[in-house]
């Protein structure tokens, strides 16, 4: 998959005939994999290729007073990107939502990205807005002069799937309901550091993980997880807390990996949440402690038998 950043919407380079997919696509779920399903779809029948214009950013960016959350996303760029690659998109263009760009009305977003990307269908979900105007998809289907395909909502459990969904099952723990919503296994990534080797002295040595994304942590507890190094993936017990019972105060991500027993320090790892096991509980002492771990590895070890 080819990636062009348009810096100037005067420089868009020499494309060709396309399908092109409209949206911000923060977490790329089920929902959002539709419209790629049917854009390539929409391609193969016409022998020509899938484009995608969006964000590297949320949009709100552009609108809101600004907190750090607006900055974290559900999936890093990298792995949206992969994702789109093998949904079948041939091409990414990535815009930045600036207060230029809010700015132009309906008709000018057509004339400046749609139609200089040489679009001949576009697709896009039924909730889409754009422009100044936040015009809606009907205004679209009325600017636009190619073929416009309109994607129903696209729900589980008869709600609708979200990023906001998503993100509400992440922050409250509920990591095999986001994996279901998005249709892959929530992650994340970062760099072992040392911590306080309080785990080796009662057996459950973990590798502290700093993480380097800009991506939502799923809410304090210990969970299930598997850990990929390198290319080998270990089922692990992971957790994200402040460990209340040596009365902790630094949020902290630690992976137990089974079977495992070399130093990693420094070393890139990725945490794939599979499913909570508990809440964080602050215990008596180390020896109700070790009791709870071992039933947590139990859990850990046979999930998913």
């Amino acid at each position: 998959m080819e990636i062009v950043r348009i810096d100037d919407k005067k420089k868009i380079g020499k494309t060709q005939d396309t399908v092109l997919v409209l949206g911000y696509f923060d977490g790329l779920h089920l929902g959002h994999k539709a419209l790629f399903d049917r854009a390539r779809a929409i391609a193969d029948e016409r022998g020509i290729s899938v484009s995608v214009l969006t964000f590297p950013e949320t949009p709100k960016l552009a609108f809101v007073r600004y907190h750090a959350d607006l900055l974290l996303q559900l999936t890093s760029p990298e792995k949206r990107f992969a994702l789109m690659e093998s949904y079948g998109v041939d091409r990414l263009y990535l815009a930045d939502f600036t207060s230029s760009f809010a700015k132009q009305s309906p008709e000018e977003f057509l004339e400046n990205y749609v139609s200089p990307l040489q679009a001949s269908v576009v697709v896009t979900g039924f909730d889409y807005h754009f422009g100044n105007s936040r015009a809606d998809v009907s205004v679209l289907q009325e600017l636009f002069d190619g073929q416009v395909e309109v994607i129903d909502e696209v729900q589980l459990d008869g709600e609708k799937i979200s990023s906001s969904r998503i993100r509400k099952a992440v922050k409250e723990g509920n990591i095999a309901e986001a994996n279901r919503l998005l249709g892959y296994k929530f992650t994340t990534e970062g760099i072992v550091v040392h911590g306080d080797a309080r785990g080796r002295t009662i057996g459950y040595p973990t590798a502290n993980l700093a993480p380097f994304e800009r991506v939502h942590l799923p809410g304090e507890g210990v969970y299930v997880a598997d850990v990929l190094i390198g290319s080998r993936r270990y089922r692990s017990m992971a957790s994200v807390g402040r460990n209340v019972t040596f009365d902790g105060t630094e949020m902290r991500i630690e992976a137990h990996i089974f079977d495992f027993n070399q130093e990693i320090y420094g070393e890139k790892i990725t945490i794939i949440w599979l499913d909570k096991i508990r809440d964080m509980i602050k215990f008596d002492g180390i020896e109700s402690l070790m009791l709870q771990m071992q039933r947590d590895e139990e859990v850990s070890l046979t999930w998913g038998e």
